[in-house]
């Protein structure tokens, strides 16, 4: 009976210590804060209850201040979720705690009032193109590296964290985020990186000003000119008084670092997905190259073939069939590319 009734009294422990005040969202995911003078970090969790101890998988979303959720007028609230919503997230669920850091500066939840054609939380409903002067200012690289590592910091305390494995993965912009942390914690196992720019962002724009002159949607002479001002604009971002006057040059001073490097620094295993038609990753074709000129054989890359940087197919016109997506497929393998 005594032996019964110590175990009965541990499991009403165990019950207690992963008890918290949850703070539910649509009945999807978990928010958590942490608060600092200067900035409050929000982030989710994909579940509603913290029963089970497994590892944490990190996805770090694109660009622009999209928030976490939509609250229609009419309608009922909406996940967004960086992207995830589109993702197998009960496969994903079954073995992480999948979890999203709202953008800095964004509120978790956005009456659908106050955003924009592309679903950016605009302060001001009369100015769509006007993102909030606190966004703009905090949205540079090493702020997004920064606000991660607190949050994987917090995670890690948390009892219902299995610290053994640490998934960290981004899409686009995110990929940079996570090279970041990856390149500056060790406790990363899998590091994921999906549409990612090898050489950086600035660098997109040129290739993109050729391009078009190939294709003759321009003319040389304007892509010269075009190409120039790309020069002067990345020349500015690195000018303290410009960068006053202009902070938004900061992100394009910030997320055009080069990546290549920093994964050639990273020992732990590596997985690259991307499309054939996606302008942004265009140059992930070189990568392997470079790990093979380094002896490097951390690498796994999967090129898929006709999807653009969303991974949907793409039509004979050039243009997005969003009819056919597979964001499931391509994060399911990377899933299951983990687990072998």
């Amino acid at each position: 009976m005594g032996k019964l009734q110590n175990t009965i009294i541990l499991l009403f422990l165990v019950q207690i210590s992963f008890g918290q005040k949850l703070n539910t969202i649509n009945n999807q995911a978990i928010q958590f804060s942490i608060k600092n003078k200067k900035d409050t970090i929000n982030f989710i969790l994909i579940d509603t209850k913290l029963d089970e101890i497994k590892p944490v998988f990190l996805f770090c979303q694109g660009s622009l201040p999209i928030p976490l959720f939509v609250k229609p007028e009419k309608e009922d609230i909406w996940m967004i979720g960086g992207g995830i919503s589109n993702f197998d997230l009960n496969k994903i669920k079954k073995s992480y705690h999948l979890i999203v850091i709202s953008m800095p500066k964004t509120p978790v939840i956005v009456n659908e009032k106050n955003l924009n054609n592309s679903y950016c939380y605009i302060p001001n409903e009369n100015k769509p193109d006007e993102f909030s002067k606190e966004f703009v200012k905090s949205d540079f690289l090493e702020n997004y590296e920064n606000r991660a590592q607190k949050v994987l910091k917090y995670l890690r305390k948390q009892k219902w964290v299995d610290n053994t494995k640490l998934i960290v993965a981004g899409h686009s912009q995110g990929s940079k985020v996570a090279t970041l942390i990856a390149l500056n914690n060790k406790k990363v196992t899998h590091l994921g990186l999906f549409g990612a720019n090898p050489f950086g962002r600035i660098d997109q724009k040129i290739r993109g000003y050729r391009k078009e002159a190939e294709k003759k949607e321009i003319s040389w002479t304007e892509a010269n000119e075009k190409i120039e001002k790309t020069y002067q604009m990345y020349k500015d971002s690195y000018d303290k008084d410009t960068l006053i006057k202009k902070p938004y040059l900061l992100a394009w001073k910030s997320f055009s670092r080069p990546l290549l490097n920093d994964w050639l620094q990273i020992k732990i295993p590596t997985y690259l997905a991307y499309g054939t038609n996606d302008i942004a990753s265009d140059l992930c074709d070189l990568v392997p190259l470079f790990y093979i000129q380094n002896s490097k054989n951390n690498l796994t890359y999967k090129r898929y073939l006709n999807l653009e940087h969303n991974f949907f197919e793409v039509n004979e016109d050039g243009t997005p069939n969003y009819e056919k997506e597979h964001w499931k497929e391509v994060m399911n393998e990377f899933v299951k590319w983990i687990e072998k």
